[in-house]
């Protein structure tokens, strides 16, 4: 999409990252329908295999560049996007701007805490606040079809102001929805849990999508696949970790407040470090395609 769209990028990216909002709204209800009839072991194999069935397919039959080439080169006829006037930036000059590290760090950051507080929220609803396996799948559920409307407004803010502040608004968000999980009154049907799935929703919906539309438009897309490459390895790090953490955490206190509150120190540093990101004007990409 970074070589198919220019002005109109964040936009777009919120409309094809809406797949993975409405899948995830459908899939734990879903999930939670067919443990109940078949097991679930045999409903994770049914689930997997809509991977294969359709998921498959479609990744074959894209077209990587508006020309049709599946090559990686620049479309022909087009200018190359690039990250300020000259030359593009190689890879080993990227590396050595502190932006890359910056980037790379807020994302990690962030990443870390949505994926510690949405590995967590199923068990810390059910054990912690006493919620049934099926109110417990409609909270999540809310949180990932309010991530839907994330994803496109955060798409269209992204074509209109600063991405560097759309990307701290949502690590901002996802700072301030955490806590929320704590009042004593996040009880079944609580107004404060509507209001968590609310804020984290917005936040969960523009989290994955920003991250490739600010890399672009500090570095530009020549170098793209590898600087997402990078930072999207150190993000499953992350991803991987602060779950692992937040559970031990759990175990040893008999609690997640600790954890939970953890979590929102690692999301405010993420948005320091994106805060101190420097300004990308959209003048310095050549924008050749309307």
């Amino acid at each position: 999409m970074s070589r198919w769209f220019d002005k109109t990028r964040g936009k777009v990216m919120g409309i094809a990252y809406l797949g993975i909002g409405i899948g995830g709204a459908i899939v734990p209800l879903l999930s939670a329908w067919l443990t109940a009839r078949v097991g679930w072991r045999l409903s994770l194999q049914l689930v997997g295999g809509l991977i294969i069935l359709v998921a498959l397919p479609l990744a074959y039959l894209v077209r990587e560049n508006p020309d049709g080439d599946r090559g990686g080169a620049e479309p022909a006829g087009r200018a190359p996007l690039r990250a300020a006037q000259g030359p593009p930036l190689d890879l080993r000059a990227i590396l050595a701007t502190p932006s890359f590290y910056l980037l790379a760090l807020g994302s990690m950051c962030s990443i870390a805490a949505v994926g510690g507080t949405n590995q967590h929220l199923k068990l810390f609803l059910s054990l912690d606040r006493g919620y049934s396996q099926s109110e417990a799948a409609g909270i999540i559920s809310l949180v990932l079809t309010i991530s839907i409307v994330g994803r496109l407004l955060m798409g269209w803010l992204a074509d209109r102001v600063p991405r560097r502040r759309v990307m701290l608004l949502i690590y901002l968000l996802v700072a301030a929805a955490i806590p929320l999980l704590l009042f004593r009154t996040a009880a079944p049907g609580a107004p404060t849990m509507y209001a968590f799935a609310a804020i984290f929703g917005l936040g969960l919906g523009g989290e994955y999508l920003i991250i490739p539309l600010m890399a672009g438009e500090l570095f530009g897309i020549a170098v793209l696949g590898r600087v997402m490459g990078i930072v999207l390895t150190a993000d499953g790090v992350a991803e991987a970790t602060a779950p692992m953490l937040v559970g031990y955490l759990r175990d040893r206190t008999g609690s997640y407040r600790i954890g939970f509150f953890l979590l929102v120190a690692i999301a405010l540093v993420g948005a320091g470090a994106i805060a101190l990101l420097p300004g990308a004007p959209r003048a310095r990409e050549v924008q050749s395609v309307p």
